[in-house]
C-alpha cells in the first residue's frame, strides 16, 4: 500500500479530519538518516504531523516545524507543503533507549520536555505566520494538540504513531488530526470525548493495518465520515546540485578561491535528506568566474 492522506468531514460538517499512512515516507527518512529506533519514532511522528499540517495549506504554501525539548535527540526539523511532500531530520539520529514499562519506545526521554515546539508558515505574504508553545509531554501527539489549541485557537486532537522493527527499519507509521469547527454542537463534543477514551491507541490501529479511511471510521463511525479528497504523500527534498552551486557562487570569488587552494574541491551536504554534492576544482573555477 502506498502512502496517502485523506481529508474528510464528520458529523455533518461539525468536524474537519485528516488521516494518513506514512510508512514509506518515514522509512525513506530512516534510510537516509540511519536513525536508531527511538530517534526514528520521534522523527516519524513529527513527519506524520507535519504532512497533515501541510495538507491544511493551499497552493504553494509551506511550513516549517522545529522542536527542541532539550533531550539527547537535539532539534527536530520538518518542512512540508500543500502537495503532500515532507522532509525532515534530527540533530542526533543515533538515539535509542529501552522501551517503557508499557512496551513503547521512550520518545519523551529522547525529545525532552524542557523546550518549545515552533511552527512557521509561509503563505506567500510578506510576513510569515509563526507560533510556538512549550512542550507539554515530549510524546509529540499531545504537544501538537496543545499547539493547535493554544497558538491557533482551534480545539484539536492529534494522534501520531510509528512502529519500528528490531533492525531499525520501519514497520508502520501514520496518524490523524481532527478539529472542531466553530459552532460544533455540545452533543458532538461529548460524543468525541467519550470516543477518545475508548478508541485504541493510534499505534495499535496502525499495527492492525488500518487504512486512513478505516482510521477515520474507527474515530467517528463509518456512517459519520464524508471523504473530501485523497492525496499521495512522500518524503521529498528540494535540494539540488544547482541550488548549492548558486549558494557557493554567492560566497564570492575570494571565498571560492580559498576552497580551490585549500582542498581543490568542495562538498555540500543537505541536512534534510543527507544527500552530498561534490564540486570538482574545474566546477569551482567556473563558479568563481560566475561570481565575478
Amino acid at each position: 500500500m502506498k502512502d496517502y492522506l485523506v481529508k474528510a468531514l464528520a458529523y455533518d460538517g461539525n468536524i474537519r479530519a485528516y488521516a494518513v499512512r506514512t510508512t514509506e515516507t518515514v522509512s525513506e527518512a530512516q534510510r537516509r538518516h540511519q536513525t536508531w529506533r527511538t530517534a526514528s519514532a520521534a522523527l516519524g511522528r513529527s513527519l506524520t504531523a507535519g504532512v497533515m499540517m501541510g495538507a491544511m495549506l493551499k497552493g504553494e504554501d509551506k511550513l516549517t516545524i522545529k522542536i527542541n525539548g532539550g533531550g539527547p535527540i537535539g532539534q527536530i526539523v520538518v518542512d512540508s507543503n500543500a502537495k503532500g511532500e515532507v522532509r525532515g531530520y534530527v540533530s542526533n539520529p543515533e538515539v535509542d533507549f529501552e522501551s517503557t514499562e508499557h512496551g513503547k519506545l521512550d520518545v519523551r526521554r529522547a525529545v525532552g520536555t524542557d523546550g518549545m515546539l515552533a511552527v512557521v508558515k509561509d503563505v506567500g505574504l510578506r510576513d510569515f505566520f509563526s507560533g510556538q508553545v512549550p512542550l507539554v509531554s515530549g510524546e509529540l501527539g499531545e504537544d501538537f494538540t496543545y499547539y493547535f489549541a493554544t497558538s491557533e485557537q482551534v480545539p484539536t486532537s492529534v494522534g501520531v504513531g510509528v512502529l519500528v522493527n528490531p533492525d531499525d527499519s520501519i514497520l508502520a507509521a501514520g496518524g490523524f488530526i481532527f478539529q472542531l469547527m466553530p459552532g460544533t454542537k455540545e452533543s458532538v463534543i461529548s460524543k468525541m470525548e467519550e470516543r477518545l477514551k475508548t478508541i485504541a491507541p493510534i499505534s495499535k490501529l496502525i499495527e492492525q493495518g488500518l487504512t486512513p479511511e478505516e482510521i477515520l471510521a474507527e474515530l467517528f463511525g463509518k456512517d459519520q465520515v464524508k471523504v473530501l479528497e485523497t492525496m499521495p504523500v512522500r518524503f521529498q527534498c528540494t535540494c539540488s546540485k544547482e541550488r548549492f552551486a548558486n549558494a557557493i557562487a554567492g560566497l564570492g570569488s575570494a571565498e571560492i578561491n580559498a576552497m580551490i587552494e585549500e582542498d581543490g574541491q568542495a562538498e555540500a551536504h543537505c541536512h534534510f535528506c543527507n544527500e552530498k554534492y561534490l564540486f570538482s576544482k574545474e566546477e569551482l573555477e567556473e563558479l568563481k568566474r560566475d561570481a565575478k
